[in-house]
């Protein structure tokens, strides 16, 4: 948390977009004329990156919210660092609704 605060002092006063691309957690795609790449992440701030890796991690592991994003990415045959990637993409988008909100974060309840 601290170094997310650190690194992005913007948190809390940018749309979902805008904190994914500043943390270099957006998808940039590959294209030229009709050739069609695969997409990659780029760019960014490599410390808000390495900060989230391991959260990522531990809440594919035990946040019931996050991992219901994780095994359908996996289950539809994704590799493992895509699918981790979207989960820290996930977790930075809560953070940044979070501190934009105020508010503290609650489980889903079922």
């Amino acid at each position: 948390a601290f170094a997310l605060l650190i690194d992005m002092p913007e948190l809390g006063t940018l749309d979902q977009a805008q904190v994914a691309s500043l943390a270099g957690l957006a998808p940039v795609a590959r294209q030229s004329g009709q050739w069609i790449g695969r997409a990659f992440i780029r760019g960014g701030r490599a410390n808000v990156r390495r900060a989230l890796y391991m959260p990522a991690l531990v809440a594919i592991r035990f946040n019931p919210d996050l991992k219901a994003k994780y095994d359908p990415l996996k289950a539809a045959g994704k590799a493992s660092k895509l699918a981790i990637t979207a989960v820290m993409r996930k977790l930075i988008i809560i953070a940044n609704a979070l501190l934009r909100d105020g508010r503290i974060w609650e489980p889903t309840r079922t």
